[in-house]
C-alpha cells in the first residue's frame, strides 16, 4: 500500500469545514505525517489514522497552518504511553520551539523525539525500501517539498517457474538484481528462466507553500503523484506571485513540465466555499488532476 490520507487541505484560516494542512503518506508498514496544522490530532482521530505507527513527522515550514497542531499531538503521544522513537525533521528553529513549550509546561516526552534540523537538499532518510528527499520551495520563508521514494528491485521471482530449479532461497535477493545462478556442478541457471520484470517504483512528492517556480520540475521530474498547492484561482496571479503562493494554473503547469502521472491540489484559500473551479482550471492544462479532500485516500 502507497497512499497519502488527506488531513488537511486549506490555507490559513480554518473555513468551511476545511482544515490546514496536513496528510498522512503510508507506505506499506510505515507512516509519514507531513505537516500538521490546527486540528491534526483531531482528523487523525475521525479518519482512524494509527497514530502509534506514525514514527517519522516531515514539518515543511514554520508559519502556523503547518505545524500550530505539532505541540499538541506529541504530548498527546505521550498521554498515550508512546515509547518507541519519534523521529521529526523540519527546520532548525522548530527545535527550539518545542524546547520552549515543554519547558513551560514542565512535560517530559516519555518517547525519545529525534530533531533532524533541514539544512540542505538532498536524502534525508533512506533505508532498503525507501528513501526521502527535500528540497527547497520559493515562499516568505525557508519552506521545504518532500519526495517518499519506493524503492524496488529491477526483477522479482516468478513463482512459477523458480520451483523447477533448486536455487536456494538465500540467493533469491541477487536474482531480483539480475544476477544469474550456477549451480554446483557449474551449471548457469539465467536469470530470465526464474524472475520476471518488477513493476516501476512509485513515488510521492509534497510541494509545499511557493509562488511558481519552474525548477521544481526538476525535483518532483517524473513523480508518480504530486502534490502542490494552489492557494488561488488563475484570476489572482498576481495576488499569488505577491503573497509567495500558487494558482491553479501554475500548479498544473509544474505537473504538465515535469511529467508526473497524476496532480492533486491543495491548500485552497479561505475565500472559496466551493472548489470546482480550482479542479476545472487546473484540468485546462492537466487533465489528470484532483482535488486533494479531506478524509480521501489517494493511492500513488
Amino acid at each position: 500500500m502507497f497512499g497519502v490520507t488527506i488531513l488537511g487541505n486549506n490555507s490559513a484560516i480554518p473555513a468551511y469545514d476545511r482544515h490546514p494542512t496536513a496528510q498522512v503518506v503510508t507506505l506499506n508498514d510505515q507512516l509519514f505525517l507531513i505537516d500538521c496544522g490546527e486540528g491534526t490530532q483531531m482528523q487523525i482521530s475521525r479518519y482512524r489514522i494509527r497514530r502509534s505507527k506514525i514514527n517519522h513527522i516531515l514539518i515543511s515550514h514554520l508559519h502556523g497552518d503547518h505545524y500550530f497542531g505539532l505541540i499538541g499531538l506529541l504530548t498527546s503521544m505521550a498521554l498515550l504511553g508512546r515509547e518507541q522513537e519519534l523521529h521529526l525533521y523540519a527546520p532548525a528553529r522548530l527545535k527550539d520551539i518545542i524546547a520552549l513549550q515543554l519547558e513551560v509546561a514542565v512535560t517530559t516526552l516519555p518517547y525519545p523525539l529525534t530533531f533532524h534540523p533541514l539544512a540542505e537538499e538532498g536524502v534525508i532518510m533512506e533505508t532498503p525500501k525507501f528513501q526521502v528527499e527535500c528540497f527547497h520551495t520559493r515562499h516568505r520563508i525557508p519552506c521545504w517539498g518532500f519526495v517518499i521514494r519506493e524503492k524496488r528491485k529491477p526483477r522479482r521471482i516468478n513463482k512459477e517457474t523458480i520451483g523447477q530449479y533448486e536455487i536456494p532461497s538465500t540467493y533469491f535477493e541477487k536474482l531480483k538484481e539480475g544476477d544469474d545462478y550456477e549451480t554446483k556442478d557449474g551449471e548457469i541457471i539465467k536469470n530470465e528462466w526464474v524472475t520476471i520484470p518488477n513493476k516501476p517504483a512509485r513515488s510521492y512528492a509534497y510541494c509545499a507553500d511557493t509562488k511558481f517556480d519552474e525548477s521544481l520540475c526538476e525535483k518532483t521530474k517524473g513523480v508518480t503523484v504530486l502534490y502542490h498547492e494552489t492557494t488561488y484561482l488563475k484570476d489572482l496571479t498576481e495576488r499569488a506571485d505577491a503573497r509567495f503562493h500558487s494558482t491553479t494554473e501554475q500548479a498544473a503547469t509544474i505537473a504538465l513540465k515535469a511529467g508526473v502521472q497524476r496532480l492533486l491540489i491543495g491548500h485552497f484559500s479561505s475565500k472559496y466555499d466551493n472548489l470546482d473551479a480550482f479542479r476545472d482550471e487546473a484540468r485546462e492544462v492537466f487533465a489528470d488532476t484532483d482535488l486533494a479532500i479531506e478524509g480521501v485516500t489517494y493511492k500513488v
